[in-house]
């Protein structure tokens, strides 16, 4: 029974949208040729809820600007309230940091494509994202970042 208790757990308990925003600052871009040029940002926050519930925070921002003038801006804060009972310690940034945005992108990504098209803008589809490496990257450049300071 104490093997049971002792067993990592790993679950999604609620997904939700947090916050939207649609921003159509200047109707001059609807006279205009669509040629936009998109800047997307994206950022993951986590907070814990208690001991075993972490709230994971994806914000999704694009701003699409046809030369000087911005067309949109369209964000979304997709959030979810995920388990994490008897986890490694070593192992919890992964989880929060890559796999619980992957989860949360394609909500997110749907969302977005929702309000650019409600907006009668072009449909917008955003590329998959592969949180996974950008997890390894940015761990190798903190080690890099470590190790150029400790040779300072």
């Amino acid at each position: 029974m104490s093997d049971e208790q002792t067993q990592p757990q790993l679950g999604l308990e609620r997904i939700y949208t947090k916050d939207i925003s649609f921003e159509v600052p200047s109707v001059e871009v609807f006279t205009k040729q669509w040629k936009p040029e998109t800047d997307i940002n994206i950022a993951a926050s986590v907070t814990d809820l208690d001991e075993d519930y972490k709230e994971v925070v994806l914000t999704v921002s694009v701003t699409a600007k046809l030369e000087d003038t911005v067309a949109f801006i369209a964000e979304v804060q997709q959030a979810g309230i995920f388990l994490l009972k008897n986890i490694p310690e070593d192992d919890l940034p992964h989880l929060l940091q890559a796999y619980c945005p992957n989860i949360l992108f394609p909500y997110a990504r749907e969302t977005i494509s929702d309000m650019v098209s409600r907006g009668s803008f072009p449909q917008l589809l955003l590329a998959p994202v592969n949180f996974e490496q950008a997890y390894i990257q940015s761990q190798l450049e903190a080690q890099a970042e470590a190790e150029t300071n400790g040779n300072a």
